[in-house]
């Protein structure tokens, strides 16, 4: 008797173990679960970064470069914006193909063609021109321009006569011109010798060689006139024409106010 009920109770004792142990746990969420739910709710509550505005400020139109050359070529391709007034003494340099020489001007000899033939020698004007008229024991003549365009816009730009104040002598400088009044544009001439004749025919000097007349005296000048003889075809054009034709001349390498 006293074994079966000691067998119950330990039947009764077993059983409550057995369900102790088959009742299910709560359900935690896993550590990583935990910081992952941390995480997402930070990102859900930290409000979004709004990207600043930045002020564009356009940039400034840049002009197209543009070289010395064309520079002066764009100038001189409009007479009339070349006047300015002329020192009352001013002194111009050219290097030649045989050396350089200095001319002196004086505007008061000849107002108008001292004005315009600083404006030319400023702007490089003589700039690669040929000495085309080279006559010994007379004179040597240039500024036909090698740029045949150039020559259609300068062989309209007449300048007025001015009265002649000095004689054409040696070393005298000149502008050339027709048989017409106002004729001066922009070829001028150097006097080898004192030719006072030219004074009646209204030749105003407007400067003098100062130094270099050795290098003008050495100038070509076999050609002597012929080349002059085709002025319309050095006009039209240019050095083209007299490098193919007379290939021996001399030039004016570059020409600067100084």
């Amino acid at each position: 008797m006293r074994l079966t009920v000691v067998s119950l109770i330990f039947t009764v004792l077993l059983a409550a173990f057995i369900a102790g142990c088959s009742r299910k746990p709560s359900e935690q969420p896993a550590p990583a679960e935990i910081e992952k739910a941390s995480l997402s709710k930070d990102v859900e509550t930290q409000p979004e970064k709004q990207p600043e505005e930045v002020e564009v400020v356009p940039a400034p139109e840049q002009a197209p470069s543009v070289t010395p050359e064309e520079a002066t070529r764009k100038r001189l391709l409009d007479p009339a914006q070349l006047n300015d007034k002329a020192p009352e003494t001013f002194k111009a340099k050219f290097a030649t193909s045989k050396g350089d020489f200095v001319i002196e001007v004086t505007r008061a000899w000849s107002p108008n063609g001292a004005d315009r033939f600083y404006n030319l020698v400023k702007n490089g004007y003589y700039d690669d021109c040929r000495f085309f008229r080279v006559i010994s024991d007379f004179m040597v003549q240039f500024g036909i321009n090698g740029d045949s365009s150039l020559n259609q816009v300068w062989y309209k730009a007449q300048i007025a006569d001015d009265p002649v104040k000095e004689s054409n002598k040696r070393g005298y400088v000149t502008f050339a011109m027709t048989g017409q009044p106002n004729s001066r544009t922009t070829q001028i001439f150097i006097n080898y010798k004192d030719n006072a004749f030219l004074d009646a025919q209204r030749f105003a000097p407007f400067g003098k060689v100062i130094e270099g007349m050795d290098v003008l005296d050495s100038l070509y000048g076999e050609y002597a006139g012929v080349p002059s003889d085709n002025q319309q075809q050095i006009q039209a054009r240019g050095n083209a024409y007299l490098n193919k034709e007379f290939p021996r001349l001399d030039y004016v390498k570059s020409a600067a106010i100084i």
